[in-house]
C-alpha cells in the first residue's frame, strides 16, 4: 500500500481489506477454471449464472455488513473484505453442486486427478501455461505500477483512477466477452485445421471490436456526468479531474479495442503465448510505465496528462498484434502441438 500512495489512512484501510479479501482468491481459482471449462463447450451461460449469485450476494453482504444491517455491527471496509469472501465461498459452492449433481462432463473426483497427473500432459500444460501465468503477473504488476505513479501525481489523481477503475470494467465487458467468444470460435476451427476460415474470421472479430468499442466509447461521452453523478462523495477538485480523466477513458477503449481482441480472442487461441508475454513486457514495462513514471515525478505533470501516457501501452499494441496477425504465426493445431 505504501507503494501507491502517503495517507495513513489509505494505507490501513487498504491493508485490512486486502489481508481479509485474500482469502477469497481460492473461490476466484476454482469459479475461473470452472469457466474456462463451460466457455470452452460452448455453455457460457452456467458460469454467467452462478457469476450472478456470487454478485447478487456479494451486494447484499456489503450492505448487511458495511452499514451494519440485520443486527450486525457497522465493520466498514472490513465488512466488504469479508463479504467479497463469503460471496466467492457462496458461488464456488452453488456451481460446484450443480455440475456434480447434473454429473457433468467437467465435474472431477479423484480418479480425474490421477489420470491428469501424467508427465506427458503436464508438460504440454505448462507449455503453454506458464508463459500467460508470467504475462498475468507482469500485466497485473504494471496496474499496480500504474496506480503507484498516480499516486505520486497527487492524492486527487488516485482518487480519480479509483473512480475510474469500476467504470473502465463496465466499459470494456462487451469487448471482453466478445474476445472470450472469439478465443472459443477460433480454437475450435484451428482444432479442425480449418486455417483458411479462421485467417478472415479473427480478422472480423478485430472489425467487431473496434465497432463495439467506438460505440461504448460515444456512450461514456454522453453519459459521463451522470456516471460520476453516482460518486457523491467527490470532491469538486476530484470530480472535475473525473470528467478529465472519462474523455481519456473512451479514446482508451478504443485503443484497447485491437489488442484485447488479438490478444485474447485470436493469438493466445492459437498458442502463441510467448509473443503475447513478450509484447506486454515491451509495451507495459519498457515503453509505457516508464514515460508515466518520468512524466509524474521529474516532470510533474498534472494527473490527466499521466493518465494520458498510461494509453502508450495501447498505442503500441495496436501495430505489434496487427502485424502478428497478419504473419499467421499464431494459426497453430495445439491438439498436435
Amino acid at each position: 500500500m505504501r507503494l501507491t500512495t502517503d495517507s495513513e489512512e489509505v494505507i490501513r484501510l487498504g491493508a485490512d481489506y486486502l489481508v481479509i479479501s485474500s482469502v477469497s482468491m481460492f473461490a476466484v481459482a476454482c469459479v475461473a477454471s470452472m469457466a474456462v471449462g463451460l466457455r470452452a463447450m460452448h455453455q457460457p451461460g452456467l458460469s454467467t449464472f452462478f457469476s450472478g449469485i456470487g454478485i447478487l450476494s456479494n451486494i447484499f453482504l456489503n450492505w448487511v455488513l458495511i452499514f451494519g444491517q440485520f443486527g450486525f455491527p457497522a465493520m466498514g471496509i472490513k465488512g466488504a473484505a469479508i463479504a467479497t469472501v463469503i460471496s466467492g465461498a457462496i458461488e464456488v459452492t452453488c456451481l460446484f453442486s450443480y455440475l456434480w449433481f447434473k454429473k457433468h462432463i467437467i465435474a472431477f473426483g479423484l480418479d480425474d486427478i490421477r489420470a491428469s497427473l501424467v508427465l506427458d500432459k503436464i508438460t504440454r500444460f505448462l507449455k503453454l501455461s506458464l508463459p500467460t501465468t508470467f504475462n498475468f503477473l507482469a500485466w497485473a504488476g504494471g496496474l499496480f505500477a500504474y496506480h503507484a505513479i498516480m499516486g505520486q501525481a497527487g492524492v486527487q489523481g488516485l482518487a480519480a483512477l479509483s473512480v475510474m477503475t469500476p467504470v473502465e470494467s463496465i466499459a470494456l465487458a462487451m469487448m471482453i466477452g466478445s474476445s472470450n467468444a472469439a478465443a472459443v470460435l477460433v480454437g475450435n476451427q484451428l482444432g479442425a485445421k480449418n486455417f483458411g476460415p479462421v485467417y478472415y474470421q479473427a480478422w472480423a472479430t478485430v472489425i467487431l471490436n473496434v465497432a463495439i468499442a467506438i460505440v461504448v466509447a460515444i456512450l461514456l461521452l454522453f453519459s459521463n456526468q451522470l456516471i460520476l453523478d453516482a460518486f457523491s462523495a467527490l470532491t469538486p477538485e476530484t470530480r472535475h479531474l473525473a470528467e478529465q480523466f472519462m474523455v481519456i477513458l473512451a479514446v482508451g477503449v478504443v485503443l484497447r479495442s485491437v489488442p484485447m481482441m488479438a490478444i485474447v480472442g485470436v493469438l493466445r487461441a492459437g498458442g502463441d503465448v510467448k509473443f503475447c508475454l513478450y509484447q506486454d513486457l515491451i509495451a507495459q514495462w519498457v515503453i509505457s510505465i516508464p514515460l508515466a513514471a518520468f512524466g509524474a515525478i521529474y516532470l510533474g505533470f498534472e494527473p490527466q496528462w499521466v493518465y494520458l501516457l498510461f494509453l502508450t501501452e495501447e498505442v503500441v499494441k495496436w501495430g505489434t498484434c496487427l502485424h502478428r496477425m497478419a504473419s499467421k504465426k499464431w494459426m497453430k493445431n495445439l491438439i498436435d502441438a
